[in-house]
């Protein structure tokens, strides 16, 4: 499975990702969770401590290996010669963290914005890691990206089979899950899910209103949408999430449901060729 995890700030991707790798790994498989975004609070939520967090260089600042991968330095005066097509199969094995035996972090940071479109080391080199990452076969790929859709321009998703977009109950969140949802097909992921995060009473019919009032069809945008209920023990054990994963509390089942139904909707896809 390769499950990519969008969505606007603020709305809990981070956290959704850390769940799902944990829950994930309890349920036998063995997971890779790649921090795509640059405030890269991923191993935090995954349970690194500050100390252990700090101490992890991103792959866009890797300097030596983007030279060593492209023949050129990064803000180097490079000219019109370098590799585009670098061999990045050692770049788990040089920069994957473990978390456990069956949980590996990889921190990608992100194409600089100020480079963005460019033909520059870093990006050859990051968009290659992940042409690398979304054929691999012997374990689940898991994504936590950068707030807003530049991923999908840069067709960073591209090759994931299962795209989860968190929002919040709130009319511009909902807005930009419409418009991803599209970018996510236009890049051929199969399943896109619709995660509606931090549910409350006082706010569950107001989806209602928002799609209602915006004429957003959920069920023409989305393969299935969730409600993720608001869930004090996470904010008060921020950021190391793994305190609330306790299992069979409210948030275990939660989680593990949408897993079952990430997994069933793989099996249909492996089963159909990419189509559900």
């Amino acid at each position: 499975m390769k499950i990519v995890v969008t969505g606007k700030g603020g709305v809990g991707k981070t956290t959704i990702t850390s769940l799902l790798a944990h829950t994930l790994v309890e349920k036998g498989y063995k997971v890779l969770a790649i921090d795509e975004d640059p405030q890269m609070n991923l191993p935090l939520t995954l349970g690194l401590s500050f100390l252990q967090s700090n101490n992890v260089v991103p792959l866009n600042s890797a300097s030596e290996y983007i030279e060593e991968k492209t023949g050129v330095k990064p803000n180097s005066k490079w000219g019109a010669f370098f590799k585009l097509n670098p061999d990045v199969s050692d770049v788990i094995d040089r920069f994957g963290i473990k978390i456990n035996d069956n949980l590996g972090l990889l921190v990608m940071g992100t194409v600089k914005k100020a480079a963005a479109g460019c033909l520059c080391p870093e990006n050859v080199l990051l968009e290659r890691v992940m042409d690398h990452i979304s054929l691999l076969e012997d374990q689940t790929i898991i994504m936590d990206t950068q707030a807003g859709v530049e991923h999908f321009g840069r067709a960073i998703a591209k090759g994931f089979t299962h795209c989860i977009i968190v929002v919040e109950p709130s009319f511009n969140a909902m807005l930009v899950a419409q418009y991803t949802a599209k970018l996510a097909k236009e890049l051929d992921i199969p399943c896109v899910y619709l995660l509606i995060n931090k549910i409350t009473e006082k706010n569950r019919n107001k989806v209602k209103k928002i799609t209602k009032s915006a004429s957003i069809n959920l069920d023409d945008l989305f393969y299935k949408t969730f409600y993720m209920p608001y869930y004090e023990d996470i904010y008060n054990n921020e950021p190391d999430i793994t305190k609330s994963l306790q299992v069979d509390n409210e948030l275990h089942i939660n989680i593990s449901l949408l897993i079952e139904e990430i997994i069933e909707s793989n099996n249909a896809i492996k089963a159909n060729g990419r189509q559900l």
